[in-house]
């Protein structure tokens, strides 16, 4: 007998005898009284209804196959983009040091002063999970020295942000961002460029959006806009908010980003930063508007519009859903979020370590354009399209299964788009659901067809069947759809 079957096969007859000698005896586990059964506790899957359930924590979300066609087209359009103007893919950690964000964000935000994951490592080290990627895409660009690549760099990325906020419809607290960054130039040609991709973005998908564009000039610009702003909202302290009386001191332009329902009409007569501009900065912000004319893009002059980030300077944009392309009748907050946005941050590279490199960059929320995106459809009843196939594959018995799993791993190297079902086994149910599918043409193999090494070809349309050769699939199918296509 092999020796590593012998052992096995003694303890089953130890077992068994074991058995044997046991019939008839009443066992007691020790501590445990004979008769009523004791109730499970509930980590052990017993206990009262619903203890031993969990639920995603507050603010995340699962991703279910449900909403997969939205993703999928919003990926798509992203890496569409990305090659036709240029941009490499880069992938940072998600995990990064609490101080790259705290340095390029900047103390006296909302997004470093309350919604940082931070926490304290193994090592003892500060680290946090990232609020945003353009502070990483920053490291990335200095730690790999790509001043040194030709100029503009260009790079964009995909991939989950976290932030401590309070969630609600669309806004989550892992949510998920594509980003376009460009540096080493500081063409306003660049700036114009980056809102085209926004805009084409949504264009691309099918969701109408207007631009919201301001410049906050320059550092020299904004220290002497600040003393205006400052004074002017020192005036009407006893009206603000306690965030904006703290930002009077700390961080007098996150002012202008206060979304308080109180301090909005206190905004609206503020300074505008735009009195304030230098030459240069009047100059490239004009250029901008001239390509955004050129290019026939609506955009909306926004005096107070700042962004939420410190490391802006000069061109600053958000993009919203069009008006009347969400239902704004019930005046939800999910009609009035910013889906995305961007600007220049000349300053960034530098203070962040590397060389004076001038960049602009921006990001979409991916969840938030969903939500407005669906929310626009149904408004407007637009349905977004489920994958299409080209065939499907209907088998009957197990030894048509285990063929047609060979036959169509064969056809998926082929490129042919083919649906199957191996949890069917009647033919009236797998053809319902190729109905279901609109698929033209259904592969049939049965236990008569695996004998002979053949198919049945089933032109859906006309109902017309044809028996083809197993080896000769490929080249059928693919010319039946070919000619399916011209009709």
């Amino acid at each position: 007998m092999n020796k590593y079957i012998y052992p096995f096969h003694s303890l089953i007859s130890i077992m068994k005898m074991k058995n044997k000698k046991n019939i008839g005896k009443k066992f007691v586990k020790k501590n445990k009284p004979v008769g009523k059964p004791q109730p499970k506790k509930a980590e052990e899957g017993g206990g009262d209804k619903g203890k031993n359930k969990y639920n995603v924590l507050r603010g995340m979300h699962d991703i279910l196959p449900k909403e997969e066609r939205y993703w999928k087209a919003c990926y798509h359009a992203a890496e569409k983009l990305s090659e036709y103007h240029q941009f490499g893919r880069i992938e940072m950690p998600i995990l990064e040091e609490a101080n790259l964000f705290i340095r390029s964000i900047g103390r006296g935000t909302d997004v470093v002063d309350k919604e940082m994951y931070l926490f304290e490592d193994r090592d003892g080290s500060k680290v946090c999970l990232r609020p945003e990627a353009t502070a990483s895409v920053v490291r990335a660009y200095n730690s790999h020295g790509m001043w040194n690549l030709p100029q503009p760099t260009k790079l964009w990325y995909w991939g989950a942000m976290f932030r401590h906020d309070r969630p609600q419809a669309g806004r989550y607290r892992e949510f998920f961002q594509v980003g376009f960054e460009t540096m080493g130039s500081i063409d306003p040609a660049l700036d114009a460029e980056l809102i085209l991709l926004a805009y084409n973005f949504y264009q691309d998908i099918g969701l109408p959006v207007e631009i919201h564009v301001n410049s906050i000039g320059n550092l020299e610009d904004r220290e002497k806009y600040k003393i205006e702003l400052v004074n002017y909202y020192r005036s009407k302290r006893a009206y603000l908010c306690e965030d904006c009386k703290a930002r009077i001191s700390r961080n007098p332009m996150r002012l202008l980003d206060c979304k308080e329902a109180g301090c909005q009409p206190i905004k609206e007569e503020a300074p505008q930063i735009i009195n304030w501009l230098g030459p240069e900065a009047k100059s490239h912000f004009m250029k901008v508007l001239e390509y955004l004319d050129e290019l026939e893009i609506p955009y909306v002059l926004k005096p107070f519009l700042v962004r939420g980030l410190d490391y802006y300077n000069n061109t600053v944009f958000e993009v919203y859903p069009a008006p009347g392309g969400v239902d704004t009748a019930a005046n939800d907050e999910k009609a009035q979020s910013a889906l995305g946005g961007g600007g220049r941050y000349d300053s960034l590279v530098e203070i962040m370590g590397g060389r004076s490199t001038q960049a602009v960059g921006m990001a979409l929320g991916i969840d938030r354009t969903i939500t407005a995106w669906k929310q626009y459809n149904e408004v407007n009843k637009l349905i977004v399209s489920a994958p299409t196939y080209d065939v499907y594959f209907a088998q009957l018995g197990e030894e048509a299964k285990r063929v047609s799993l060979r036959l169509i791993n064969d056809l998926r190297k082929s490129g042919v788009k083919l649906a199957y079902n191996f949890c069917r086994n009647s033919l009236k149910s797998q053809l319902e659901t190729a109905n279901s599918l609109k698929v033209p043409l259904v592969i049939i193999l049965g236990q008569k067809e695996v004998q002979d090494k053949t198919v049945i070809i089933r032109d859906m349309e006309s109902g017309v069947q044809e028996v083809a050769d197993q080896k000769k699939i490929e080249p059928l199918i693919k010319k039946k759809l070919e000619t399916l296509a011209l009709k």
